[in-house]
């Protein structure tokens, strides 16, 4: 495996907001490891890729999980590796709300960098930029396409104030 990122999430059904993330990183041309991996319902799954998933190449974990939300924190708890996660808006939660402060209120020394509810594309740029801070190439890659988005928006503005 090359890939430097990994994105796990608690379900099969998460992969319809993380595919963005996904998409995002292949677009970088970089690989992309992913997998379910559930805290409830396959915790020796979940140790072995936390435990191990430096010695694969792994630099960065983005880890979404919906509910009761506890994959990113137990990942973070098994590595030390950079962990990022995507609270999940999914069907039994209480409006995301639920997922986003499981992820949030990590107990010190336990750090989850967290994303907005269902931010799977700010993960992914936020993975990009860790590793572009030892990585020259893809630093650029990043500057290039903040640039992109700073013309998207210039673009909207004159076509704004060219309807006024």
């Amino acid at each position: 495996m090359n890939a430097r990122i990994a994105i796990v999430m608690g379900s099969d059904s998460d992969y319809k907001i993380m595919h963005k993330a996904v998409e995002f990183v292949k677009a970088f041309h970089l690989e992309v490891f992913v997998d379910v991996v559930s805290a409830h319902r396959t915790p020796e799954k979940l140790y072995e890729f936390a435990k191990n998933a430096h010695t694969k190449g792994i630099q960065v974990i983005i880890a979404a999980a919906g509910g009761a939300a506890h994959l990113p924190g137990m990942v973070a708890s098994m590595t030390s590796l950079p962990v990022i996660g995507v609270p999940i808006k999914s069907s039994n939660s209480i409006d995301g709300w639920d997922s986003v402060l499981s992820i949030l209120q990590m107990p010190s020394g336990v750090p989850v960098a967290t994303v907005a509810l269902n931010g799977a594309e700010n993960a992914a740029i936020l993975a990009l930029q860790i590793l572009a801070s030892s990585d020259k190439e893809l630093y650029q890659k990043l500057i290039d396409y903040k640039n992109q988005l700073k013309d998207s928006v210039d673009l909207k503005s004159e076509k704004l104030k060219n309807q006024l």
